[in-house]
């Protein structure tokens, strides 16, 4: 690919207290492949109460010739984040970068490639998780990430190594600008899932979207249960909400918790009434 030709990328990072994460996650992207002079990077702070915004503006000052903006979220919430984002970028692409990972140096050049070549509206690849502290409880809770008890069928979590294949959806996501002229913002009745609920809408207006396995980036999720818990139930809540903004039909997927649940708590009843089936 032609390095004049490539188009200028808009890089979005929501964040919030993330004085933990934000600097790798920066680090990782000032050494990208992809010139500094076709980038910049959008932080959108939800008004962070610990050392994350110092962090941004030391990375400011020593990275002058990278273009690192700070940009105000007043509500703080994600969505909001990635709507500030988008007004405000000036690229032909969007990219949607999480603070809490780490990207491969070729992240940036791959996504653009394949999202030109593939003719496609969203391109992102697989993400592994990581333990962000060296305990059994964080390393167990990173496995659970990467296995499909834990994620279901969602490709870019369960290490898939095949060929690019179209998917419903990605982690984070490199879109094309007009794919929101197209298909809106994000939803901003939605804390969590709105990457989902627009993703679900972007197909349903005929977009599509790429899953390409070389394409990786590193995701360090909570590292104690309690924290960890309380995520997935919340996100387990979230990511059926959406379904009520974009009708679309339950997949398998959606109903093994609930069976996985109820056959629990079936089981439990059983063991009352009837205990002497589990001597």
């Amino acid at each position: 690919m032609n390095k004049h030709n490539l188009p200028f990328v808009s890089i979005i990072i929501p964040c919030r207290n993330e004085e933990k994460f934000i600097g790798r996650c920066l680090d990782s992207i000032i050494a990208q492949d992809y010139p500094k002079d076709k980038l910049e990077i959008l932080v959108i702070d939800g008004m962070s109460e610990d050392g994350t915004r110092e962090i941004i503006k030391n990375f400011q000052i020593s990275n002058s010739n990278f273009q690192i903006k700070l940009i105000d979220n007043p509500k703080k919430f994600t969505n909001f984040a990635f709507n500030i984002g988008i007004k405000t970028a000036r690229g032909e692409i969007i990219m949607l970068m999480g603070a809490h990972a780490r990207y491969e140096r070729d992240y940036i050049s791959k996504c653009v490639r394949y999202l030109r070549e593939c003719n496609a509206d969203n391109v992102g690849g697989i993400v592994i998780a990581l333990p962000c502290k060296n305990t059994i409880g964080a390393k167990a809770i990173a496995l659970s990430l990467s296995c499909r008890f834990g994620v279901g069928d969602a490709y870019y979590q369960t290490g898939y190594s095949g060929k690019p294949r179209w998917v419903d959806t990605v982690f984070g996501g490199c879109y094309k600008r007009e794919v929101f002229d197209r298909a809106g913002l994000f939803n901003e009745n939605l804390i969590r899932s709105q990457d989902m609920e627009f993703n679900l809408r972007l197909k349903k207006s005929g977009g599509k979207i790429l899953l390409v396995p070389d394409i990786v980036s590193y995701y360090y999720p909570k590292s104690n249960l309690k924290d960890f818990f309380i995520h997935n139930f919340e996100d387990g809540i979230w990511a059926i909400y959406p379904l009520k903004f974009v009708k679309v039909r339950f997949k398998l997927r959606h109903y093994i918790p609930f069976i996985f649940v109820l056959s629990l708590l079936g089981m439990g009843v059983f063991g009352i009434f009837f205990p002497f089936f589990f001597w």
